[in-house]
């Protein structure tokens, strides 16, 4: 019945620095709304705030001191409303204004308005921001919290004078007022805010330092700990955010509409990153260029703490033109904010890195791990409204549905428009619904719009038909060549153990297919049904004929070949691996593993692909074969069983190549390695695989470097390679090495050196010094208490950590249930279930929880074990399969 048009708000966090909780905030909102339907209640949404004070309305504004008068205000909390009943009636057509007092607690969950506690230069404090995605307003303030319900604000923040207050605008005014004690308070008034959704209100009190650059016209400033700021931790976010900005308007054709941007670190944030208008919240770590030792200041290491902790999202792209500009109408398209920004993230990091290759960053961050996901998500990208009211929380839709499979879809569209329509179709789309909202059809319409104009690119159907086959359906389809007939088929991609149909679309897709036949690049082609026969990808006997579907991995799906295509191009890639693109190198690895593992070829079709691999020099395609080949999860499992030894011949020889030519760096010039950005993220995982395997050459190499530590502790092991050469270090060494990390860990202040030690610490190979750790780890004077779960994970990894851990844990259980609860134990158990394999050690396990746990949860563990059990066993019946392999192969 009414509509908001604008905000006056005014918010007073009772809070004083130094002092005790617990923490209140009092606040006062008018809203103008329009009435467009007759009513005698005004229902607003209020959740978790009391009211202060009486509420009223004024109006119709077109009679002077005109009023309703309001009869009560009912609170509902289950639906999350304020109710205002009326004695009189709204009427259509008319403005008025509600007025309403209220009041919260602060609390400090990160979510609404929290409070949180951080130590700068040794001195505690405490700061005060928002997170109001996607329904923390109502928390805040009464409003009406729908993304699609726009209005101006004008915010005014009541605050101590030791703080600064920041919000959406740029601060206009600052005057005192004094409390009903004498006591003084400074005010701070916020110019009006252009019309925007509730979610994007922003606030932030806290004594933080900034730093400031001036880019088009648009004040940047990036506030943080002094610490921090006076450390020049900030400095590389200044330097990019900027140029990303002028990157944006110049590509997009769409002017930056706020005079101002405020990114602000937080200690501590749930999200990685949060992008309101002009006030962008975000975590430490994902802002932040740690001057990481050797590598100070170096612009890979902060790509790769961003990527590193997946939030190259929030850092590179996160004040959104989708969203802000133009918001989803409702939460169920929130795909279109979330989907389109992580696209343009990756366009705006690679273009102020240009070392960053786009393709390989954009397929090994985004679009392989989704594929990975998605095949087991039971969720299309956009569903309809009331689904998500009906069954689904709001907070489950910001997953990687959303973000990576958002993203992927927008590059395969862009793919196949070409980047200049797409982009011309998104500025249109962008200036029509500028300050208000859309859905996906709106911008299937601006597409359409480009596409009939021109005649270079044709499509095989209406933009919406195509790509509602991507957004409205679940998973993605798998396209099954045979060279033969020059056929295609498509099916949805899933394990074929448990099929299941999803038949809205009857689980076709309309593919677009770039493919390449003998190294040269084909015309895109189109699958639009089920099955299609493509005379021209018929081959003849000739075994140097090969075809290449989904070249450089351009659409969001997965290819099968046949064993006489795939026969020729493990051949190829024997002869002349650079004959295929780097990114379809990657791919074809990825894509037969996955196949494999959800049964559509046998295990020993991916290993054939993996022979050629001494002659592949990528460290991101030698990242993806030793995910496949060697989890992370399974490494004690492996060095247990009789592959191992067989993994170790037939691995090693192909790595040797790649793995010297990167050796050579370490001993001689590590710093060269500062662009290379795949070796900051992966040479880890070789190096580490390397010393696993038993390389002499890596294991002398660790505790060559650890040595030169332990003789000089100024000395920093290369940062990149550190985790695996402490850990190696130590195992390779007696109790001196242990004990020199055992000081070194009690005297860093860095948590990453001391998460790298904890880890550490858990290599040694002497039983008597992983139970002595374990021991460690009981005394509260030694660690902080969450610690000791910790070092447990850690040692019941290790292959002869496991029974120590295991062990450790039902001797000490009274001690460690008090700190640690079930949790712990659940934990400990996932990683012992991996070598459960006969009823006997079922029993063992399970004779240990039945004393410990309640009966509900021991059914639960029953359950767990049985399939853990089920799982070692088809494990063990892959790996026989793989030894089998391994043998005939080891010494090709």
């Amino acid at each position: 019945h009414l509509l908001p048009l604008h905000y006056d708000l005014e918010l007073w966090p009772l809070v004083r620095p130094g002092q005790a909780g617990p923490f209140g905030f009092t606040g006062q909102v008018n809203i103008t709304v329009r009435c467009l339907q007759d009513t005698d209640t005004a229902v607003l949404h209020s959740a978790g705030l009391r009211s202060r004070g009486a509420a009223s309305v004024r109006g119709p504004l077109s009679e002077p001191s005109a009023a309703v008068e309001v009869a009560g205000l009912r609170l509902e909390e289950a639906g999350e409303v304020a109710v205002l009943e009326l004695r009189g009636r709204l009427r259509a057509g008319s403005l008025y204004v509600l007025q309403l007092g209220f009041q919260g607690r602060l609390e400090e969950d990160l979510d609404g308005l929290f409070l949180t506690r951080y130590t700068d230069r040794g001195q505690s404090s405490m700061l005060i921001a928002s997170q109001m995605e996607p329904t923390y307003a109502r928390r805040v303030y009464p409003c009406f919290d729908e993304p699609a319900m726009k209005a101006t604000f004008n915010i005014r923040i009541i605050h101590d004078p030791g703080y600064v207050a920041l919000s959406n605008m740029p601060a206009i005014d600052v005057s005192e007022v004094k409390d009903e004690n004498g006591s003084l308070w400074t005010v701070t008034t916020f110019n009006t805010s252009l019309k925007m959704s509730t979610y994007l209100t922003a606030f932030v009190i806290c004594d933080f330092h900034y730093v400031t650059r001036t880019e088009r016209g648009n004040e940047i400033r990036i506030w943080a700990r002094k610490e921090a700021v006076k450390n020049g931790y900030v400095d590389y976010a200044l330097n990019i955010t900027g140029q990303i900005f002028s990157f944006l308007e110049d590509i997009l054709n769409v002017s930056y509409p706020l005079p101002k941007t405020d990114l602000v670190a937080l200690p501590d944030f749930g999200a990685g990153g949060m992008e309101n208008w002009g006030l962008m919240i975000f975590q430490e770590a994902s802002l932040m260029n740690f001057p990481s030792d050797e590598f100070t200041s170096r612009k890979a290491m902060v790509a790769l703490i961003v990527s590193h902790e997946l939030i190259l999202r929030y850092f590179f792209f996160q004040f959104k033109w989708f969203g802000n500009l133009v918001t989803m109408n409702w939460w169920n398209d929130l795909w279109l904010n979330e989907g389109l920004a992580s696209y343009f993230e990756y366009l705006g990091a690679t273009f102020v890195e240009p070392n960053l290759s786009l393709d390989k960053i954009f397929y090994a961050h985004v679009v392989q791990p989704i594929l990975r996901e998605d095949s087991e998500i039971a969720r299309s990208l956009s569903e309809s409204e009331d689904k998500i009211k009906g069954s689904f929380s709001l907070m489950s839709l910001f997953d990687n549905i959303t973000y990576s499979k958002g993203a992927s879809i927008t590059w395969m569209l862009s793919g196949f428009l070409t980047e200049k329509l797409f982009i011309r179709a998104l500025t249109s789309y962008l200036k029509e619904f500028s300050f208000s909202n859309a859905n996906q059809d709106d911008l299937w319409a601006h597409i359409q719009m480009v596409i009939d104009a021109q005649d270079e690119v044709q499509l095989p159907a209406p933009v919406k038909q195509i790509m509602d086959s991507w957004t409205c359906q679940n998973g993605f389809p798998v396209l099954t060549l045979n060279l033969t007939t020059g056929t295609i088929r498509q099916e949805q991609f899933s394990n074929k153990n448990n099929r299941k149909s999803t038949d809205t679309y009857n689980n076709t897709w309309i593919i677009p297919i770039s493919w390449m036949k003998n190294g040269s690049s084909q015309p895109l082609t189109w699958l639009d049904k089920s099955r299609k026969l493509f005379p021209e990808m018929q081959v003849s006997e000739s075994e140097y004929d090969w075809i290449l579907l989904n070249v450089n991995l351009s659409g969001y799906y997965r290819v099968n070949y046949d064993q006489i295509n795939l026969k020729r191009l493990a051949c190829l890639l024997e002869n002349d691996p650079k004959a295929i693109p780097t990114v379809s190198r990657f791919q074809l690895i990825d894509d037969v593993f996955a196949l494999a593992d959800f049964g559509y070829v046998p295990i020993e079709t991916a290993l054939e692909l993996t022979k050629y691999l001494a002659r592949e020099d990528e460290l991101f395609i030698w990242n993806v074969v030793l995910l496949n080949l060697i989890p992370d999860n399974l490494e004690s499992t492996l060095k247990n069983h009789e592959v191992y030894p067989l993994l170790k011949k037939y691995l090693l020889k192909r790595m040797l190549p790649i793995y010297h030519y990167y050796a050579g760096f370490i001993r001689q010039n590590v710093d060269a390695l500062e662009d290379d950005y795949f070796a900051q993220l992966y040479l880890e995982k070789l190096l580490a695989t390397a010393c696993w395997l038993g390389l002499q050459d890596c294991l002398d190499l660790s505790s060559e470097l650890y040595a030169k530590w332990r003789d000089n502790p100024e000395y920093k092991i290369p940062f990149l390679i550190r985790r695996t050469v402490c850990c190696y270090g130590v195992a390779m060494g007696s109790d001196k090495e242990w004990n020199f990390a055992w000081e070194m860990y009690n005297h860093t202040d860095s948590v990453e050196e001391e998460n790298i030690l904890l880890y550490a610490m858990s290599c040694a190979k002497e039983s008597w010094l992983l139970n002595r750790y374990l021991q460690y780890g009981l005394s509260d004077t030694l660690f902080y208490s969450n610690c000791t779960s910790v070092i447990i994970s850690h040692v019941v990894t290790k292959d002869i950590g496991h029974r120590i851990a295991w062990e450790f844990v039902t001797e000490n259980w009274p001690l460690l249930s008090q700190g640690y609860g079930h949790e712990l134990l659940h934990d400990v158990l996932k990683i012992m279930g991996r070598f459960v394999k006969t009823d006997v050690q079922i029993q063992e396990l399970q004779v240990f929880y039945n004393a410990t746990l309640e009966e509900d949860e021991r059914e639960a563990i029953t359950m767990l074990l049985e399939s853990a059990k089920l799982e070692n066993i088809e494990r063990r019946k892959l790996l026989i399969k793989v030894a089998n392999w391994l043998e005939k192969n080891v010494d090709d």
